[in-house]
């Protein structure tokens, strides 16, 4: 009777003849044992000619060489997707018949590959058994853990075939990609709108359902998305990681310090395609693109009043709350914005940044620089409809219009006389005193 025939019938008898001496398991195969062994000894007789990376295994070794040489034999029948490796294929093919045969005894989920149900499992058990031997910081995946490692090297070994741009992750390769390919493939099944990546449908999903996961610890706020807390958290932190090299100035968001570094550059990418002005910020084209078509897409929810600028809502809505959430850290005064606070804080500083050019006049305000510049130009572009006088300041043009109307709005309070302006008013009161 042939060895091989022997061999043959321990499928059906389950007899395994060949122990390992270190850790007792059993194989039907002396050579099954063999390689099972060089997982103990670390043995990697198996070399690739071309990056001289080493296997345990010929098999390995074979259908790593594909990588090299690019050979995907393996194909589907149904899409034609080629693969290098048979039990890629096999995995794929779960795509087509939705057969998910691996399930997690802890919460039923069912996973079409084993390694995705093993992964899975730790989320139950908490193990992280793969450890990095730099940061010593663990992961649940060996995968996870190979990408986390770039980081200490600076290795980039993914790159995009179009663009040549390099990247640490498979996936965020992947994803890359589709900017070329225009490739949206996560459809919201309420108003089908498209994704590129499965993570922002899943945030866009929670307009509909209204859902905030995401809370602030310290005021209750919530947020649909995590980035969206961690940028808020910043508020009561006062944290601002990302600071000018030019100005050193600042900023909680590296978006606001990529815009900022067009004041530095002089660049503003962004024009008006009816107007052609440019712009540094493509959120100021866009609500400038406003001006053109009228629309104020952003309504207060509580008296109705529209707005084509969403920050200037966000202020609005503070007149309905009262909120004030900037303080002055030497006064404590508070206000609605954070520009008015600024301003304030010159008060406490004397620092005056906006400066003449022609008489050296410094201001704290630059609006209170404009207004002073109209004494040097002589230009006075508020104008009176009834009696054509020009005015320098809008304020005093509205002064001035009472003398047409008759409007009085300044009364006082011990006699009930009413003069059109408040400074009036105020000299009136000292009759009073």
């Amino acid at each position: 009777m042939s060895s091989s025939f022997l061999t043959h019938q321990r499928i059906h008898t389950g007899g395994k003849l060949f122990r390992c001496e270190v850790c007792d398991k059993s194989f039907s195969k002396s050579w099954s044992l063999l390689v099972h062994q060089r997982s103990h000894t670390g043995e990697k007789p198996f070399t690739c000619e071309v990056c001289n990376k080493s296997f345990s295994q010929s098999s390995a070794l074979h259908v790593h060489q594909r990588s090299h040489t690019g050979e995907k034999p393996f194909r589907c029948e149904v899409c034609d997707k080629s693969f290098s490796n048979s039990s890629h294929l096999r995995v794929h093919q779960h795509i087509h018949t939705g057969k998910k045969p691996f399930t997690c005894k802890v919460c039923n989920k069912s996973f079409s590959m084993s390694w995705a149900l093993l992964n899975h499992q730790r989320t139950h058990t908490g193990e992280k058994p793969f450890t990095c031997g730099i940061c010593k910081k663990s992961f649940s995946r060996k995968t996870t853990l190979l990408e986390h490692q770039y980081i200490h090297t600076g290795e980039k070994p993914y790159t995009c075939e179009v663009c040549n741009k390099s990247f640490s992750y498979p996936s965020i390769l992947r994803v890359h990609r589709r900017i070329h390919t225009g490739e949206k493939p996560y459809k919201c099944e309420m108003c089908d709108k498209s994704f590129s990546q499965s993570g922002k449908l899943r945030t866009h999903q929670r307009i509909h359902t209204g859902e905030k996961p995401f809370r602030c610890e310290v005021c209750e706020k919530a947020f649909t998305c995590s980035s969206d807390l961690l940028m808020h958290q910043r508020i009561h932190t006062g944290e601002k990681p990302f600071k000018c090299e030019v100005c050193n100035r600042s900023f909680s968001k590296s978006s606001n310090l990529l815009q900022h570094q067009h004041i530095h550059t002089g660049e503003k990418p962004f024009t008006c395609g009816l107007c052609n002005k440019s712009f540094s910020w493509s959120t100021t084209l866009l609500e400038h693109q406003y001006i053109h078509t009228g629309e104020k897409p952003y309504t207060c929810e509580v008296c109705n009043k529209s707005f084509s600028i969403s920050s200037t809502l966000l202020v609005h809505r503070r007149i309905h709350t009262g909120e004030k959430p900037f303080m002055c850290e030497v006064c404590h005064k508070s206000f609605s914005k954070s520009s008015n606070l600024r301003k304030h804080k010159r008060i406490h500083t004397g620092e005056k940044p906006f400066r003449c050019e022609v008489c050296e006049k410094a201001f704290t305000q630059s609006s209170d620089l404009l207004i002073h510049q109209r004494v040097h130009t002589g230009e006075k572009p508020f104008k009176c409809e009834v009696c054509n006088k020009s005015f320098s300041k809008s304020s005093t043009l509205v002064e001035h219009q009472r003398s047409h109307t008759g409007e009085k709005p300044f009364t006082c309070e011990q006699c009930d006389r009413s003069f059109s302006q408040l400074s009036n008013l105020r000299r009136h009161q000292r009759i009073h005193q």
